[in-house]
């Protein structure tokens, strides 16, 4: 399992970190993983699973 830090994930994603704050809260985002009392990190397989689900016809968010 990799995870991804900030900085990754936002050269994937693309959204802004209030955004991505705010589809996380709403669960339409993998949540992410608390990696010590300062550092969070997502789950790269989530991230590239809901890129395929989003970047769809029908999956526009």
């Amino acid at each position: 399992m990799r995870i991804l830090s900030k900085k990754a994930l936002k050269e994937l994603v693309l959204y802004s970190p209030q955004h991505v704050a705010r589809l996380e809260k709403a669960g339409l985002f993998p949540k992410r993983v608390q990696l010590g009392p300062n550092r969070v990190g997502w789950v790269e397989s989530e991230v590239l699973d809901w890129l395929c689900l989003t970047s769809g016809p029908l999956g526009q968010i």
